[in-house]
């Protein structure tokens, strides 16, 4: 159980729909449809809303001189939660909402300000995540103005840059072997100390050298001098007076070890800027009138409001082995009892040619209100398809909320309603079944920032779909968690036994949802007391004839099941709630880098596992995706830093896909487990603004207070989840028919490391695979230099190491290679990249670039113990000479006059 959840409360800056589509646009260089998110957990406090209004508005003018007088905030929609008073000026949301992943609050550690960003160089990231405490609190000198922090945190979020500082390794050995402080640009002066503490006596002290890494001892501070003439870079170091730029191709720093430097392949921030669609879209503005300040608007959520679209048009009687009307209801029925929450309005439209209205909005406040939603599913079908005349009885029932449109027919005029689409506010999640729907229809998400799913041949496609359209109000511990979705084929007269693992984050509410396709079968369930039930506890609809059957389990559950009857297809769903509003369950989003693909270039799957914003790590996490004709990939997800994932141990799992079969859709399916080692929540987020630790004002060094500890992790628990990443489209297969991708080398080696071992150097890194990240590749290719250019600019002309008894292993594993450089004399840095080529002899990209400097004699960790002390006058100043034991030439001239 994570501690702390109840006290500390977080707001959440969210921008994108699970990455996929955005409601932020770009208009005559002003940004609009920024929405500014204020967590439901957090107390009313109407000094929040200011306090967001100004950092906005100076975040604004701060983004237009950084951007050089290119980008500002035209207007921003701040949504307060539900839980707060109604005022007169609180609009009621449109399609603004909290982003998918946001769950409730974070643990106590900090409060410092960062973006979860998992994607390549360039990516637009999820969110920006802000606290009450940084919102409120006038004195955090260790970042200075918020609204240069919210450009800090913008380019992260819009842009895809990196951060220009590393706290893993604060320093560095440059070619010209001096040790420099990792930051953007150099010139960035101060002073390099190390603050040691005795109780509450605290005092400054220069830094020493590591002998083993030659760079300073792990406790030193780079201290920046408060008043200097450097103006970037935004990403190192925001809160300098002089700072207002980002760091361009004349200032960039390629030599820092920083995630902009290796992510990027040593382009800079702006580079990165520059080649963005709104750099590409886009002029300065010209003109010596005054920025206009941004416009706020306040939006409060009321109800969940949600209307179902659903098709009865004559193709939807065809299936196998039950038709796609029955599946269709079976998971409409699963959503209305189950995942739609408490409260919420529901109304239900049917269509074919024409549109019914079958049930006005209705409170969902008893089991009974979805009863009576359910029996008006529909039970016949139709003739005929106008996908636009159901969304048009849709927008009647649904005030500016959400429609879920499901269909599986052909219609060629859904364009024609695509204007009052975009006019009606609605937000629209749609389901394609089959292979035949609308190519269309994706389109009525993309513009309305809804969800798209896709359902075939897959029997639990549509319950996953359903599963998976949860609230917008971002309060998860009300949202349905899914537990389990399998498809069981029973042969004969067989007994299926199953499990069903509760954690410690959930088990309130569970729901169990059997369906069959020829007759129901017998049921057994039990917990872990001992306690049965049966089929006859089991309840369906008869009447209704969708071969299903649901069982409610109050309070905390963990079930054993088993079923049996005549040889038939059986499905078990199941889904259960937070077990406490303060405590955010452990879940796990999911989706493909983008909504579309070219059949020639990979994409990449990723699945965030988080409890609250914590990143949970250890689990084991796997995907399937599976094509229109059936055909199914299973990648195992990593969070290793290899391949496709960005950074290790962030709770992000990620697996490069290129296993194309033919165009069209495809859905994706995510399932973690907990592996045998314990499952951690990682307390420690990336990509945020740097914690100064204090500031050289008047030649006298002013600390701040020291960052918060944070432990590494603490222990979660976490049994099975499944989660639908929605869909994607597929185009470009070869025009003769060949269904087969083009050729793809190994993936980049993005973790090497390096470092001296005596006279041997000895390599680590994870490793690519035959075609990307899969497979086993034929050899690898080793070169070193002592200048990082000939690594980075001319790969081929670096020295070659001999590499002959280096035997690669499966992609994924763990590579270990030592050699013995020949001619390195001690203190000697070295470069070192890698590629790896496959049998087809295709070659990745060079790998980042490691460095290691050989081990320098003399140099210690600690001040040694003087050998003797001489006091010499001179010119009326007293100086002592201290000569120190074991060192080579260490002596030191202090003057106490």
């Amino acid at each position: 159980m994570v501690p702390g959840l109840k006290v500390f409360l977080f707001l959440s800056l969210n921008l994108l729909q699970e990455v996929k589509s955005s409601m932020v646009s770009l208009s005559n260089n002003g940004y609009e449809g920024v929405v500014i998110a204020i967590n439901p957990s957090v107390p009313e406090d109407e000094r929040l809303i200011q306090s967001i209004k100004e950092m906005v508005t100076q975040a604004s003018t701060y983004l237009f001189e950084a951007t050089k007088r290119r980008f500002y905030f035209r207007n921003v929609s701040i949504l307060v939660p539900m839980t707060w008073k109604s005022k007169s000026e609180y609009l009621t949301p449109k399609r603004e909402s909290y982003d998918k992943v946001v769950a409730d609050p974070y643990l106590k550690y900090g409060n410092n300000p960062y973006t979860l960003k998992y994607g390549q160089c360039g990516d637009r990231g999820q969110y920006i995540h802000f606290t009450p405490n940084f919102l409120l609190t006038d004195n955090l000198r260790m970042y200075e103005p918020r609204g240069r922090v919210f450009v800090h945190e913008w380019a992260h979020l819009w842009w895809g840059v990196f951060d220009e500082y590393n706290r893993d390794r604060p320093f560095y050995m440059s070619e010209k072997n001096t040790i420099e402080a990792t930051r953007c640009s150099t010139h960035v002066s101060g002073r390099i100390m190390v603050m040691e503490c005795q109780g509450s006596s605290c005092k400054s002290r220069k830094c020493w050298r590591d002998s083993k890494t030659g760079l300073y001892e792990p406790k030193c501070t780079f201290i920046p001098n408060k008043a200097q003439a450097a103006r970037d870079s935004i990403m190192f170091m925001q809160s300098l007076d002089s700072v207002n730029e980002f760091c361009t191709e004349k200032t960039h720093n390629r030599e820092a070890p920083n995630l902009q430097n290796k992510m990027c392949n040593y382009r800079s921030t702006w580079d990165v800027i520059k080649k963005s669609a709104d750099f590409q879209n886009s002029s300065p503005m010209i003109g010596t009138e005054a920025l206009p300040r941004p416009a706020f608007s306040l939006l409060k959520f009321k109800q969940r409001i949600v209307c179902l679209v659903l098709d009865k048009s004559g193709s939807m009687k065809f299936g196998n082995p039950i038709s796609r009307l029955t599946r269709m209801n079976q998971a409409a029925e699963l959503f209305l009892i189950q995942i739609i929450e408490k409260g919420s309005l529901v109304g239900l439209v049917t269509f074919d040619s024409t549109a019914t209205i079958r049930n006005l909005l209705a409170r969902m406040t008893s089991e009974k209100s979805y009863l009576e939603i359910s029996a008006n599913l529909p039970r016949q079908v139709g003739n005929g398809t106008s996908i636009c005349n159901g969304l048009r009885s849709g927008f009647q029932r649904t005030s500016g909320s959400e429609i879920i449109l499901l269909t599986d027919g052909e219609d060629d005029q859904i364009s024609s309603c695509f204007e009052e689409v975009k006019s009606s506010g609605a937000v629209i999640h749609t389901i394609a079944l089959g292979p035949s729907a609308a190519r269309e229809l994706e389109t009525l998400s993309d513009m309305t920032g809804g969800l798209r799913f896709y359902a075939n041949h897959d029997v639990n496609g549509l319950m996953d779909a359903f599963s998976g359209i949860s609230s917008r109000s971002g309060s998860i511990s009300q949202q349905a968690v899914q537990l389990e979705s399998k498809a069981l084929n029973i042969k004969g007269k067989e007994l299926i036994y199953g499990t069903v693992l509760v954690d410690s984050t959930i088990g309130n509410d569970t729901f169990f949802v059997i369906t069959w396709t020829i007759q129901k079968p017998e049921i057994i369930l039990q917990d872990p007391k001992g306690k049965k039930y049966t089929t006859s506890d089991f309840r369906g609809d008869d009447k209704l004839n969708i071969f299903s059957v649901r069982l409610r389990i109050p309070g905390i559950a963990e079930v054993i099941y088993s079923l049996a009857g005549k040889s038939q297809l059986l499905t078990v769903t199941v889904t259960t709630r937070a077990r406490s509003p303060t405590t955010p369950p452990v879940i796990v989003t999911a989706h493909m880098s983008q909504n579309t693909a070219q059949y020639t270039k990979p994409m990449i799957v990723y699945a965030r596992v988080s409890q609250g914003f914590l990143p949970v790590l250890g689990a084991n996490v796997t995907a399937t995706i599976e094509a229109e004709d059936g055909h199914q990939v299973t990648l195992e997800l990593w969070d290793n830093r290899a391949g496709a994932d960005t950074l290790k141990n962030d709770g992000v799992y990620s697996r490069y896909f290129a296993e194309y079969h033919g165009n069209g859709r495809y859905s994706l399916k995510v399932r973690v487990k907990a592996r045998k080692t314990a499952t951690k929540v990682n307390l420690k987020q990336p990509n945020k603004a740097l914690y100064v630790p204090g500031y050289v004002e008047n030649d006298e060094i002013i600390w701040n207070p020291p960052e918060p500890e944070y432990p590494d992790n603490t222990d979660t628990s976490v049994a099975g989840r499944v989660n639908t990443g929605g869909s994607f489209t597929v185009s470009g297969t070869h025009p003769g028919g060949d269904d087969t991708p083009p050729g793809f080398p190994p993936s980049k080696v993005t973790d090497l490391e390096a470092q001296f071992e005596g006279d041997h150097l000895h390599l680590t890194w994870t490793a690519p695979g035959n075609v990307i990240d899969k497979g086993k590749v034929h050899r690898y290719v080793i070169r070193m230099s002592k200048h990082s250019l000939d690594i980075e600019e001319d790969f081929n002309k670096a020295t070659l190491v001999n590499t002959h008894f280096l035997i690669p292993k499966e992609a994924g594993s763990r590579e270990n290679f030592k050699f013995k450089p020949e001619n390195i004399e001690n203190g000697a840095k070295l470069y070192i990249g890698i590629q790896a080529f496959n049998e087809a002899n295709l070659r990745s990209e060079v790998s980042n670039i490691a460095e290691a400097i050989k081990s320098i004699p003399g140099l210690g960790t600690k001040i040694p113990t003087p050998k003797t002390s001489v006091t010499i006058q001179a010119a009326g100043c007293f100086f002592q000479l201290t000569i120190f034991w074991k060192l080579l030439a260490c002596t030191s001239c202090v003057c106490f006059c």
